[in-house]
């Protein structure tokens, strides 16, 4: 185990997925060597919901590690070991226009696919990179372990813009999400399962499944999803449109059976079915702010007016917060452990650009992400990954040249749109949603 003494910063102190971090924090705290644990966040009063609550739990758990919570960069970076990121630059209210602009145009509004997530996108990346480039001034080693999203579009611009920093790792929950679930409907632990998958971040594809004793589970997994369907393990605490999201699977393993899809390939198979479905005047940014959100503010302030976390059921998806703290913790103890992750492609995928961020298993230790060769794909996967890395290199790229054709030709490339007039409209009201957060398109 690694001795030294570490700071670990949660940047976005203020997200509802805070308390599943600090909660999993308290379990890994000596396998960490945690010496001292900072929230960070730009939005003091909303914070301070997650930091007062992060104070009295560790307060009862574990007193022997500094807990604070800041404003401040200088406080929140300075020496510091790890660095959780998971910031929402706009926060819901800009969530919303991404997804009800697109939705009022005909289109899949979403926060991460397709027009809501090149707003998104765009809106990360500049605060993105003022981040790396704060964190470097203050902690030129630190390991920057993100979780912002879109992450496919905010690991391309952050691998363009810091090409030499080897210590920025663009993670993901969605996989290990999928396979907490995949073990539940198979009868097993996640823990024990090693997967073979390709693809980009939000647009990939599991392709073998294996045990312990190196069978191959995932034909009996596409058996029995195509038979009882498929669902979060966690299904009980998800709101409706996850539950959908995830029981849309079997339609897509009945219509292409080689594979079994992340959750959000649905958008880009099936984009009117989807748009169909989805209410414009009430969005899954509506859904978190009257469910989620409300939920994990009054959970804290109520465990901290009574002075104790006991009886709080303030997490309420274990996976998010243990993975992020899990891949610290392998590289911490140079683990040399399975995930899915991003990396630059650089041959994993040949038939693939060589610059395209794709999401693939690696093994993680001290070095870094090790990736696994997946070699080249069928027809139909790489023509649709082609396409979609397109788009999101567009996008990165009409972000840095303040471009209003690439980003033109990005929305228009998108499978959710695939129409240019659509997406000219679209574009231009997006424009006008994002003054002050988009750099000027020309």
């Amino acid at each position: 185990m690694n001795k030294n003494k570490t700071k670990i910063t949660i940047v976005g102190g203020g997200s509802t997925w805070t308390p599943g971090i600090l909660k999993a924090l308290t379990r890994y705290k000596e396998s960490l060597s945690l010496k001292e644990l900072v929230l960070f966040d730009t939005n003091a009063e909303r914070q301070k919901h997650i930091g007062e609550f992060g104070k009295l739990l560790f307060k009862e758990v574990c007193p022997e590690v500094v807990f604070k919570y800041t404003t401040d960069k200088e406080e929140a970076y300075r020496d510091v070991d790890y660095i959780f990121c998971q910031i929402r630059t706009g926060g819901y209210p800009m969530r919303e226009l991404d997804e009800k602009i697109p939705l009022e145009e005909g289109v899949v509004g979403q926060e991460t696919c397709g027009a809501g997530g090149f707003a998104y996108g765009i809106r990360s990346l500049k605060d993105m990179i003022e981040m790396v480039k704060d964190i470097r001034n203050f902690s030129k080693d630190a390991w920057i372990l993100n979780y912002t999203n879109p992450a496919a579009i905010v690991a391309y611009g952050l691998t363009k813009e810091f090409k030499d920093d080897k210590r920025i790792l663009n993670i993901c929950d969605q996989p290990i999400n999928m396979l907490v679930s995949m073990a539940k409907i198979l009868g097993g632990d996640a823990q024990t399962l090693v997967p073979e998958y390709f693809g980009l971040n939000h647009f990939g594809w599991f392709t073998k499944l294996y045990n312990r004793e190196g069978k191959d589970l995932l034909p009996e997994l596409k058996e029995k999803i195509l038979e009882h369907g498929f669902a979060p393990k966690d299904a009980e605490q998800r709101d409706k449109s996850w539950l959908d999201t995830y029981a849309l699977v079997e339609d897509m393993v009945r219509d292409f059976p080689e594979y079994v899809p992340s959750t959000y390939v649905q958008y880009y198979l099936y984009p009117e079915y989807k748009t169909s479905k989805l209410d414009p005047t009430f969005t899954r940014a509506n859904e978190v702010m009257n469910g989620r959100e409300k939920r994990v503010f009054s959970e804290c302030d109520d465990a901290v007016a009574q002075g104790t976390t006991l009886g709080h059921n303030v997490v309420h998806n274990d996976a998010h917060g243990e993975m992020i703290v899990e891949i610290a913790d392998t590289i911490h103890n140079n683990k040399e452990k399975t995930y899915i992750v991003m990396v630059e492609n650089n041959g994993i995928i040949p038939n693939l650009p060589e610059d395209a961020i794709v999401e693939v298993a690696c093994v993680l230790g001290n070095r870094g992400a090790v990736p696994f060769h997946v070699g080249e794909i069928d027809t139909f996967y790489k023509g649709l990954l082609e396409n979609q890395y397109a788009y999101e290199r567009l996008t990165v790229e009409a972000f840095f040249e303040g471009s209003y054709t690439k980003a033109l030709q990005a929305l228009t490339l998108n499978r959710t749109i695939v129409d240019a007039k659509k997406a000219r409209r679209i574009l231009d009201r997006l424009i006008e949603a994002n003054k002050g957060y988009w750099p000027e398109l020309k």
